[in-house]
């Protein structure tokens, strides 16, 4: 299923009044769902329980106390099959209702996790115009391991795109721990140097707890608890005159889309991903220009570009955005979504997510501003750092 996340603003109004009588006030949602559950919960229980056993009791009592299931005559044995095939239809009846109403409940629960984990984006943040969209490889996950946000703070926009290894529940975990980390360090550390190293602080701690939690045993602490993990983040930092700043862990570059047309933001090797390596001493973010008004970043996860068909052809996102790059953020991200699942048959092999950022602020007309978004960076990352 593909989420776009494109919120929009809730509006605070006056309390409604109950239609009961003037000045009564509505309980809460939220209070009125907690006051009917205790009244819910008792009745389901004992239809749960009560109904097959009534259906049970029924059929034993046919079977031992009506004359009619004694005789051995056809229209017996037909009258005592009806009997036995009603009660066994009603259990079926009965058990199937249980579980789709177990499968709802699920499906809420998930819904939920999805809102928490990656939460519905506004619209517009801080002048730019915002929309997401993600995929999860697994059917029967609703969220994945691709991560993203967008949050303004006084340093400017800071946004996170992420990949942790593998997808479907086992990675949710995982991504949980990056952008509940992100959305803390972005406020508290001035340098984006900062909020990577937090971010990395997070997963090894998070790995750390995960292997304690996998292997109790040893009550020791591990020295490199679950090595096969890591994570891609790419870090952006776009300021109010449109400069863009970036780090990037083994993660694909964003596109830009401008009026020229559709080019990676950098071709510099970008340092490791998270995990498996420590950060490098030095984590000067790279300096990549100018996102100009009318221009758009499209953030993406590997599981874009390495998408194929059944002849085993990669997916080119390149050509898919250079069809549609004059489309708004959120009918750019249904083009691409169905473009993708086309290519694919409808079964990625891996989890997708896309961001889109555009800048719709005003113009303004600073001086060597135009093209440097274009330009190659003066310092170019190390490709290692161990």
């Amino acid at each position: 299923m593909i989420r776009i996340k494109a919120g929009v603003p809730r509006s605070v109004g006056r309390p409604r009044t109950d239609s009961r009588g003037p000045g009564r006030r509505r309980l809460p949602a939220w209070l009125r769902t907690s006051t009917r559950r205790p009244a819910r919960r008792p009745l389901r229980r004992a239809l749960s329980l009560g109904l097959p056993t009534v259906w049970g009791a029924v059929a034993i009592t046919y079977k031992l106390a009506c004359p009619l299931a004694q005789q051995n005559g056809f229209g017996a044995r037909a009258v005592t099959s009806a009997v036995f095939f009603v009660v066994g239809t009603g259990l079926v009846v009965h058990v199937r209702h249980a579980l789709l109403r177990e499968l709802r409940q699920a499906r809420r629960i998930a819904g939920a996790a999805q809102s928490a984990l990656l939460r519905p984006l506004p619209p517009r943040i801080d002048g730019l115009h915002v929309a997401a969209a993600q995929l999860s490889a697994d059917r029967d996950a609703a969220i994945g391991g691709d991560l993203y946000d967008v949050i303004a703070t006084e340093h400017g926009v800071r946004v996170v795109m992420g990949d942790v290894r593998g997808h479907g529940l086992t990675s949710i975990a995982t991504a949980a721990a990056v952008l509940g980390s992100f959305r803390e360090a972005v406020h508290d550390e001035p340098e984006l140097g900062g909020v990577l190293r937090r971010l990395d602080r997070a997963l090894a701690r998070h790995l750390r707890e995960r292997s304690r939690a996998e292997h109790p045993s040893t009550g020791e602490e591990p020295d490199n608890p679950v090595a096969e993990e890591f994570v891609t983040v790419l870090l952006l930092e776009i300021g109010r005159d449109g400069e863009v700043r970036a780090l990037n862990c083994g993660h694909p570059w964003p596109y830009l889309l401008s009026g020229t047309g559709v080019e990676s933001l950098s071709h510099v090797a970008p340092f490791p991903p998270l995990g498996p390596f420590p950060l490098p001493r030095d984590l000067s973010p790279l300096e990549c220009g100018h996102l100009l008004p009318g221009e758009a970043l499209v953030l993406h996860t590997d599981g874009a570009e390495d998408a194929r068909d059944s002849r085993g052809r990669f997916f080119s996102l390149r050509d898919a955005l250079s069809r549609v790059a004059r489309s708004t953020p959120q009918a750019l991200l249904g083009s691409v979504f169905t473009a993708l699942l086309n290519h694919t048959g409808g079964t990625p092999a891996d989890d997708i997510a896309l961001l889109v950022l555009r800048n719709d602020r005003q113009v303004r007309h600073a001086s060597g501003a135009r093209g440097t978004a274009r330009q190659a960076p003066t310092h170019p990352q190390p490709t290692t750092h161990l």
